[in-house]
Order: structure tokens, then sequence, then C-alpha cells
């Protein structure tokens, strides 16, 4: 399947604790029970094909194939989890904060459908905020921010009071993308 490589980077980047944890945890079956914790909570939250693929995966389905019927998010995390317990030097940092010029339109997207009542949105962003908080820096503080979006909050000096240069270039985006679909 062949991906825009900024948009499979950026979504890799996004999802890079749950790509390193699988891979991981199929090397080390004794992080499995962490892992299995984590995907149940990912199901719950709506990512049901997301981690039915990840569990064919961790049974030693390898083929391509498992991408079929895939959504284009779950398509990428889940090839750069093939591609990473093939070439584990193709896993994403887990330290590397993700672009925000690449990240504003996908959130503003989850945004305001989430405000417009799209559940499985919602879901979604509950999932990556949850993701984002495990990490460190803007990106944790980030995470923070992403409810008070979606309850209409669009003040840029309140949202970004605690975050630094590089998350609030990220709010401010987020803040210019919400304002061109409100719009219409």
């Amino acid at each position: 399947m062949n991906f825009v490589p900024e948009k499979q980077q950026q979504v890799t980047q996004i999802h890079a604790s749950l790509i390193i944890a699988v891979v991981t945890a199929i090397n080390d079956p004794s992080l499995m029970p962490e892992l299995e914790r984590a995907l149940t909570l990912s199901e719950e939250n709506g990512w049901k094909q997301l981690v039915s693929g990840i569990r064919r995966i961790i049974k030693g389905d390898r083929d391509s194939s498992i991408l079929n019927g895939m959504d284009e998010e779950d398509s990428m995390i889940l090839d750069a989890i093939l591609r990473g317990i093939q070439n584990p030097g193709t896993l994403p940092d887990a330290n590397k904060e993700a672009d925000p010029a690449l990240a504003a339109p996908m959130f503003a997207q989850l945004i305001h459908a989430a405000a417009t009542g799209d559940a499985s949105a919602l879901s979604m962003l509950g999932s990556m905020a949850e993701q984002m908080s495990n990490t460190q820096g803007d990106l944790a503080r980030f995470s923070t921010l992403i409810k008070p979006m979606v309850d209409g909050e669009r003040d840029i000096d309140r949202l970004c009071g605690k975050i630094g240069p590089q998350g609030e270039s990220l709010v401010v985006s987020i803040i210019s993308e919400l304002a061109k679909l409100d719009a219409h």
C-alpha cells in the first residue's frame, strides 16, 4: 500500500508508543499482558479494526493482506508494526514530537467532527490523547488541550498557558484550521 510519506510519518509518530509496544511485546512475551490491557482499552475506545489487525500480527500473521479493509490510518499503523518487526531500525522515535504543520489539519478535522457529535472521532481523539499523555514535553501537555478544544475553547492564551513554542504552534495551527471548518 502506498502512503503519502509525510502523512505516514506523522501518523506513525503520533502512534509511536503503540507501534513500539507491539513490536517490543512480540520480541519479549513477558510484556504481552501489559500490551493486552492497552489493546483492550483501545478496543473499548472504538479501535476494534486496528486491534483486530494487531492481534493477527501478534498471532504470527505477517502478510500485507492484513491491511485489506482497514482505513488509511489503521493501515499506516499496522504497516509500521510489520516493518518494525522486520527491521527495528524503521521504528519511530518515541521521544520525537510530531510535526505541528502536518498534524494540525488532521486534529482540526477530528476535533470538529467530535464537537459535532461524531462518536468515532471523539473516541479516536481520546485514544490519541491517552497515547500522547505517555510521552514527554509539549506533546504530553497538548494531550490535555484536546477536550477543551472539542468543548469549543478557541482562546489561544488560555490553551497555550502551559505549553512550549512547538506546542503553541500546533494549537495556533489547529485553531486556524478549526476557524475554516466552523465557517462552512
